[in-house]
């Protein structure tokens, strides 16, 4: 609507400026200027002009966001419209019309102006646009902590910005030596002690945190005071970003929950990574999850040969494929859809494929679900693990890497429980093969809390109830989970495969246990809202095989450091193989049966610390 109203206003503007070119020209002489093929020749560079516009949209080059963008657009359109009118009216001159013909001096005084009022009219539109967009914004009040390089190129984004109505009350900086100091008239205060005030004084509405190198637990202690006192956060781009140049109004974010760990994200670096999946052929279960796609990611940066990633849900399985064709990968890249319960098709997939490393990421992993059908548990986290493993060996893998859960440390659920089983399966298994025929596949377990934004989580969940308006639902208020972020359970993965040597957990430190009933106070916070006010937020009692808190290691394993300081690997006891693989060949029969307080009580039998909570099967507990 916007483009056909410039449009028409140009249009205008064009055969106006021709008109008024020939009484200048003439001197306003009405005798003189009858004789001349006024109204022709202003149609003409109308036409000819709107034809130049609408060519010009069609010139990707000519689409700048700059300052200069509206000078040289207009400048393209007058400069095309007059070679334009200058050629037809040469070519119709000498064959046709005769009579049509406009003087060149005439043309250059058309497109001067033209060019000027065109251009005026344009820097008028966006004052009064600006100014418009002012009156109908809320106004922000700013305080901007970090006085230092950062503050002050963030004081002159700020300003820059046209048709936004706020303004900056205030630096605040942790160096003392630059209290008392002004920015441009702003003046700088030590702290945050000075917040409260300046909220009571100028209603500050947001803070925004500027300052390149800031610890995450003082970026914590900000956003916990600018919740206290009902103040947005925003924060500037990472250091890499001001590096490159790329700090824009665009790039400042809103705080997100991830910013509230109260610990650095831990990032790795590990040439070895690279050696180990470059130009190889690299296979992914559970590929289109949360993390089996976020894995896949890391790995194809890496230039596999071949990546080839296996689930059964057909609809995510397309997303992730689509999104890779988007890229210039040199790696060959097959999606194929498959149950990992199927043997006889895997291994299928085993044969054609070769893969020399696996990362073992499909699972069923919500805890209520699993107590409902335990069956579904043992088959997809303990028999499909276990052929997985088996089939590895067989076709000669390199390495195969498992990924567990924290739940699986003295478990009180189904779920937990099944993916302890698979860890002693992977762990009997590559010490068998150690001793008794030489070991060809390594090994490799990892075991992570929840991880921040991944499928089924409570973050997406507790987002979905804000955006409903509530209530949020909180199981316990005192219940407690350790977190991490996508990224992170990715990289760990991957570090686990290179640092292996062999039937090893690795897990992270993940700094302290948080309590979900802070993170649902935050989250209801960041989203401006009030709790208990425009959020409820309802406590619905621990669900079925639900933990208070969650730990990292068994009361048997032994916890070691590695090279990197946030990487610690749990060495487990020693299981007989023969007798654990007889145990989980066991549960074929009893899927046969359809019992399910018959598989829990195997499940038990062979997971003894696995005590149930608030579940059906605490009477079998009691029984033993």
């Amino acid at each position: 609507m916007i483009n056909w109203i410039t449009r028409t206003i140009d249009s205008v503007i064009l055969f106006h400026s021709i008109v008024l070119a020939y009484f200048l020209r003439l001197n306003f002489e009405w005798e003189v200027i009858q004789n001349y093929p006024v109204l022709d020749s202003a149609l003409l560079f109308m036409f000819l002009g709107t034809g130049a516009m609408l060519f010009t949209e069609k010139v990707r080059w000519l689409r700048g966001r700059s300052r200069l963008s509206n000078f040289v657009l207009v400048a393209y359109i007058v400069m095309v419209s007059v070679m334009l009118t200058a050629l037809v009216c040469l070519v119709l001159e000498n064959l046709v019309l005769p009579e049509v013909f406009i003087p060149m001096s005439v043309l250059i005084i058309a497109a001067l102006l033209a060019f000027f009022t065109m251009t005026l009219y344009r820097l008028f539109a966006k004052e009064f646009y600006g100014m418009y967009l002012k009156k109908k914004q809320p106004k922000k009040h700013i305080v901007i902590f970090g006085a230092g390089e950062a503050g002050r190129l963030s004081k002159t984004v700020l300003g820059s910005q046209a048709g936004t109505n706020q303004k900056i009350h205030a630096f605040l900086d942790d160096d003392a030596q630059k209290a008392g100091e002004s920015i441009g008239g702003i003046p700088v205060y030590y702290g945050l002690d000075r917040l409260k005030s300046l909220k009571k004084d100028h209603t500050i509405t947001d803070l925004l945190i500027s300052v390149m190198c800031i610890s995450p637990r003082r970026k914590k202690e900000i956003i916990e005071e600018c919740l206290q006192l009902d103040i947005k956060v925003s924060v500037v781009p990472s250091i890499d970003e001001w590096v490159k140049g790329g700090f824009s109004m665009g790039k400042i974010r809103q705080i997100r929950i991830e910013d509230l760990l109260s610990r650095p994200e831990i990032s790795l670096d590990n040439p070895a990574v690279f050696g180990q999946i470059s130009n190889r052929v690299i296979m992914v279960t559970g590929a289109a999850g949360s993390i089996g796609s976020e894995l896949c990611r890391k790995i194809i940066a890496h230039k596999p040969s071949v990546l080839i990633m296996v689930d059964k849900a057909e609809s995510a399985l397309y997303d992730v494929e689509q999104e890779f064709k988007g890229g210039h990968w040199k790696s060959s890249i097959k999606p194929i859809l498959a149950d990992i319960r199927d043997a006889r098709k895997m291994d299928r997939i085993f044969k054609e494929h070769k893969p020399e490393i696996v990362y073992h990421a499909a699972a069923y992993k919500h805890v209520p679900m699993m107590e409902n059908y335990p069956e579904e548990a043992v088959t997809s986290n303990v028999l499909a693990t276990k052929n997985l493993a088996d089939l590895s060996v067989l076709h000669n893998v390199k390495q195969f890497v498992f990924v567990s859960t924290d739940k699986a440390v003295n478990p009180t659920n189904v779920m937990g429980a099944s993916k302890r089983i698979a860890e002693i399966y992977i762990q009997a298994l590559s010490d068998y093969l150690d001793v008794e025929k030489g070991q060809v596949t390594k090994f490799a377990i990892t075991r992570f809390g929840n991880v921040l934004g991944s499928n089924g989580s409570v973050i997406p969940l507790f987002k979905k109830q804000i955006e409903q308006g509530g209530p949020v639902m909180v199981t316990d208020p005192n219940i407690s989970r350790y977190f991490m972020t996508i990224s992170e359970a990715c990289q760990l993965i991957l570090e686990a495969g290179a640092m292996s040597k062999g039937s090893e957990v690795f897990i992270f430190d993940m700094g302290e246990p948080v309590k979900i009933l802070d993170l649902a106070k935050k989250m209801i916070q960041l989203s401006d809202k009030k709790v208990g006010e425009d959020i409820k937020i309802v406590f619905t009692g621990l669900r079925e095989g639900e933990k208070l808190h969650e730990e990292l290691i068994c009361h048997s394993e032994q916890l070691q450091i590695t090279h990197h300081p946030k990487i610690r690997v749990v060495k487990m006891g020693n299981v007989p193989f023969n007798r654990v693989n007889y145990q989980i060949e066991f549960f074929e029969r009893l899927l046969i049966l359809n019992s399910d307080t018959d598989i829990v009580r195997h499940i038990k039998q062979i997971v003894p610390e696995y005590v149930s909570n608030t579940s059906r099967y605490n009477v079998l507990d009691r029984l033993n």
